[in-house]
């Protein structure tokens, strides 16, 4: 009876160890695995079975509590060298991107396209200059000539008057004496008047196309300008991306040369084309003045052949009387 009360107490003690050694307090009081590399510690002495119980009765609670092992140190980092950057290695050299430099390094076609839109802005300046002089000079001729010729009563002290100069007023009384003068005989005034208006007509049309000499072109030039620099622009852009397919690369630094000297044509073809267009408008309203002091002129001349054939006829039926 003693040995059974016995063996029931110790059987109780067991159970009491093996439930505090699964408690979560006795789990967060033990002590982590040391490092593989730390000596083991000696087991403490002891009963075996006593100590081999509790973990085999709770094998989920000891696992539970067991901290998670540490994390392996990071390896020893050695010199390492910074890696180039791609968008360096490849993108070349900036340079000076003035006009000059670019106007240099573009494409042959796009030099062409250049050259040719610079001599085209060349060539407005040049008519700008010398038709402005040809109508000032022109213009203060006419209104000259106008001036001394308006007390004049014939057209023999017209001419008288204007000496022997050239001109488009002297172009018309000359045209007037000659009709005069081969229409001497015929009684009829108006076919007289009607040949010699004809005769001004000529005239007048001679002098519009002399005075428009050189318009043309400024109207070409401010026509065809920007789409030739569109042209350039076109081309150079193109070639553009070509390079950027060969290089293999879109960086700006690569592609940017290319495209600013595609768009120094456009904006060479704009300089041309702008100041031609303006030029051409004012030559316009100028020469538009200048052809109403000719059709005064004419008109001048008219009145003084009228007044010599009348004086004519008036001198004959005078005649005629006595």
């Amino acid at each position: 009876m003693k040995s059974m009360t016995f063996q029931a107490s110790l059987a109780a003690a067991v159970m009491l160890a093996a439930a505090w050694l699964a408690s979560p307090v006795s789990a967060q009081t033990q002590t982590p695995p040391a490092p593989a590399q730390s000596v083991a510690q000696p087991a403490p002495a002891g009963p075996a079975p006593a100590a081999t119980a509790p973990s085999a009765l709770a094998p989920s609670a000891s696992t539970a509590a067991a901290p998670a092992a540490p994390a392996a140190p990071p390896a020893a980092a050695g010199p390492t060298t910074p890696k180039p950057d791609v968008a360096t290695a490849v993108a070349p050299a900036m340079k000076e991107l003035s006009p000059w430099v670019m106007f240099m390094s573009a494409d042959v076609i796009v030099k062409a396209v250049m050259i040719g839109l610079a001599f085209a802005s060349l060539v407005t300046w040049t008519v700008f200059i010398a038709k402005s002089i040809e109508l000032s000079v022109a213009s203060t001729k006419l209104r000259s000539a106008l001036k001394k010729t308006a007390e004049a009563r014939s057209l023999a002290e017209a001419q008288m008057a204007l000496g022997a100069k050239e001109g488009i007023l002297p172009s018309f009384l000359v045209a007037a004496l000659r009709e005069a003068r081969m229409s001497a005989g015929l009684s009829s005034d108006a076919g007289i008047k009607e040949r010699a208006a004809s005769s001004f007509a000529e005239i007048v049309r001679a002098e519009q196309r002399r005075i428009r000499i050189g318009m043309g072109v400024l109207a070409t030039i401010g026509s065809t300008s920007p789409f030739v620099g569109l042209f350039g622009t076109v081309w150079g852009i193109m070639n553009s991306f070509i390079g950027i397919s060969k290089s293999q690369t879109t960086n700006l630094a690569v592609v940017a040369p290319g495209i600013a000297e595609a768009l120094l044509a456009t904006a060479i073809g704009l300089v041309a084309a702008i100041p031609a267009v303006i030029i051409y408008n004012h030559f316009a309203r100028v020469t538009k003045g200048y052809l109403e002091l000719v059709s005064r002129a004419a008109g001048a001349a008219g009145r003084l052949l009228s007044r010599d054939l009348d004086r004519s006829h008036g001198s004959v039926h005078s005649r005629a009387a006595e």
